[in-house]
């Protein structure tokens, strides 16, 4: 829905704030050169997994997002088993368990034209008392004699295989037809809106103290806590009881490296830790106050931030610090977070409980800011004052002009400016500042979107 302003056309009312359903997934694995990479680029329609006749090619898992008849899915390409490596049966009984464990659908890719071998049975035995739902399917069948070698896949137990020819495409829709029924159900709207407890993610790196955190706040032990880092691999949801109102808290796995350096259960883990915070609202991320802030932490900060969640950063082991450290930790503090300096700041100890009190006040703050509005009115008249005092630095000798300003949506704050000519970073850093002093949005990100219009008549230009 749109309103009319002098020739533009301004977003009215909230929006739907983004799809933050979490895609269920699909895991496609197999041994090497049975054509997983080739069946993916048919699946998503594009050639993006790199295919070559030779074993190994795809070393790391890679995420796509795929679509068919309407239902939107991720797709997980894995990498081949070696039957060359040490240890073949014990590599092939984790991977396949890791798949089973964490995908919603494995998509189990066998050669037809070569027939069950020992690496696709040990593979089978596995999944079969996995209790997941698999799609067997029987490829590089090009033509009905093929299809009569694909049958003897029945040996493997695991269901009817599907002939299928990635290369060409030859039934390929129905085995995604298949794909589609094994999914779980799809949710009919966001789940953040159905008016239950509000969801809040807790993300860290490893051993930083996440389900030590929500036992305390739940007063059992409810989560495995172990010194060893990694105990937490799947997204643990608990509903919590605090401040006279009920929570639902995700503990997530920690997050270790960056993405395409994951390989095995912290791929996903580290995916499903992506998904759960993008189906939260506010995220409390959690910083051993005993080290040093590391590149890792930041990189966790940075995700929260481009998720558009609302954030809450909680500095863990706050009581081993003496006075020194603490001075020091807050000019570090200063220096690595100055791409959030919004972000609301609690010190506790998930072990002794010091302070964990404060953390539902600073979460309520934050999804207040998160969902706040202002009035477009009152909006305009705050731009109007800031541009008098302090108007736009002049660009290419023109000086741009803020004519209109909005407020497009909620979680997060998104604001829309209608100018005459490009605003600078500088400038809108400030604009952001401006709007903070005045209006509040502690603890959520706010997005700032450009709409030029740089001559009478011509269309506007759409920029961030």
């Amino acid at each position: 829905m749109t309103e009319e302003y002098d020739g533009w056309d301004i977003p009215a009312g909230d929006d739907d704030g983004g799809d933050d359903v979490q895609l269920p997934v699909v895991a496609v694995v197999g041994r090497p050169n049975v054509g997983k990479s080739t069946l993916v680029n048919r699946i998503i329609g594009r050639r993006e997994a790199v295919v070559e006749d030779v074993p190994g090619v795809t070393r790391d898992r890679v995420t796509y997002e795929a679509n068919w008849r309407g239902r939107r899915f991720t797709l997980v390409d894995t990498g081949g088993w070696d039957p060359g490596a040490s240890g073949m049966a014990a590599r092939i009984a984790e991977q396949a368990q890791v798949a089973a464990e964490l995908a919603d659908v494995i998509l189990f890719v066998v050669d037809a034209t070569v027939g069950a071998t020992d690496v696709d049975e040990a593979v089978g035995a596995v999944l079969r008392r996995a209790g997941k739902p698999i799609v067997l399917a029987a490829n590089k069948v090009d033509d009905q004699r093929a299809e009569l070698e694909a049958a003897s896949l029945w040996s493997l137990g695991l269901g009817e295989p599907l002939p299928v020819s990635a290369l060409h495409g030859r039934a390929s829709g129905d085995l995604l037809d298949a794909v589609l029924e094994a999914l779980p159900e799809a949710p009919s709207e966001d789940t953040r809106r159905e008016g239950g407890p509000r969801r809040v993610a807790l993300v860290g790196k490893p051993n930083v103290g996440k389900s030590s955190l929500l036992n305390k706040l739940a007063r059992s032990e409810r989560v495995l806590v172990d010194p060893m880092a990694g105990t937490t691999r799947d997204p643990v949801d608990e509903l919590i009881e605090l401040g006279g109102k009920t929570w639902r808290f995700v503990d997530t796995a920690g997050i270790r490296r960056r993405a395409r350096e994951l390989q095995g259960a912290d791929f996903y883990a580290g995916m499903r830790t992506q998904a759960a915070l993008e189906r939260s609202e506010v995220a409390v991320v959690l910083i051993d106050a005993a080290e040093s802030i590391t590149e890792q932490d930041l990189r966790i900060v940075s995700m929260v931030i481009e998720s558009g969640r609302a954030m809450v950063v909680a500095f863990n082991k706050w009581d081993l610090l003496d006075e020194e450290r603490r001075f020091y930790l807050e000019r570090e503090i200063e220096r690595a977070l100055v791409r959030a300096p919004w972000a609301l700041r609690v010190n506790i100890s998930a072990r002794t409980g010091r302070n964990v009190e404060k953390l539902v006040p600073a979460i309520e703050t934050a999804l207040e800011s998160w969902s706040t509005r202002v009035p477009t009115a009152k909006l305009n008249a705050f731009f109007t004052e800031l541009i008098a005092a302090t108007p736009p630095p002049v660009r290419g000798g023109k000086q741009p002009k803020i004519l209109f300003a909005t407020q497009a949506s909620t979680e997060p704050p998104k604001f829309v400016l209608f100018t005459s000519g490009f605003l600078e970073e500088s400038y809108r850093r400030f604009i952001e500042r401006r709007l903070r002093e005045e209006f509040g949005f502690a603890g959520s990100p706010i997005v700032l979107t450009m709409k030029i219009r740089e001559k009478k008549g011509s269309p506007a230009k759409a920029r961030r």
